[in-house]
């Protein structure tokens, strides 16, 4: 009895080794899986999350949990849009510059070169998103701001710190209305952007033209207005 006792000892053991090594494994396997799982969950993410495209096209996912995906339409106010964000940019950068030369007050300097690499930045991504929508844009201001720059260009001193802080204030107040309404009814994600990187740039221009303490009631009322609903 002693001797089988004995033998059943390390047969016991043997059973309960191969019992905890098949438990381990079993654990293990799970841990794999839930790992994989994950992975592959946030591969799906980022790949939802992805809504624009070289080509314009949008990869969304609506309310319904379906996927979206397509050309975004572009509609005649959206190149409007960039074709003014366009030619600000053509007479705004000059005016810019004439600052640096032309302005006898700090402010009004410190104004032009806020005007110079904001607009840079905006006339750089303007031609990007015109390319991708497949939108022309003009090569030159329109007739009424080459006007403006020449009335700049003929201008020095205090003389032309008020005419440049008016002029400008007031290009900006209009444009700065526009910027709203097309970023409310804009179907296209681009113009989002778009929109979005033209209101910040925009509203520091209107700020540091404001500070330079130059600007008149008329141009307030002149822009109040041009953006009042008729």
């Amino acid at each position: 009895m002693r001797t089988n006792r004995r033998a059943a000892r390390p047969r016991a053991w043997m059973r309960t080794t191969v019992i905890i090594v098949a438990a381990c494994a079993a654990v293990a396997t799970v841990l794999i899986l839930i790992r994989g799982s994950s992975g592959e969950a946030s591969a799906d993410q980022a790949a939802a999350g992805s809504s624009l495209h070289g080509s314009g096209h949008s990869t969304t996912t609506g309310v319904s949990g379906r996927a979206q995906s397509g050309p975004q339409p572009v509609t005649e106010v959206d190149k409007t849009f960039l074709v003014k964000v366009r030619q600000a940019g053509l007479w705004e950068i000059p005016a810019g510059r004439l600052a640096q030369t032309h302005a006898s007050s700090d402010a009004v300097r410190r104004a032009g070169l806020h005007l110079i690499d904001g607009h840079s930045k905006l006339d750089q991504l303007v031609r990007e998103d015109a390319k991708i929508l497949g939108v022309a844009l003009p090569d030159q201001a329109t007739p009424e701001q080459q006007g403006f720059v020449q009335q700049l260009e003929n201008a020095h001193g205090d003389e032309f710190d008020r005419l440049f802080a008016n002029l400008l204030r007031a290009s900006h107040g209009k444009i700065f209305a526009t910027i709203g309404e097309v970023r409310a009814a804009t179907q296209n994600d681009l113009i989002r952007r778009h929109a979005r990187q033209a209101n910040q740039t925009v509203l520091d221009h209107l700020e540091v033209l404001e500070d330079t303490g130059l600007v008149d009631s008329a141009t307030f009322q002149e822009v109040e207005a041009a953006v009042t609903p008729q």
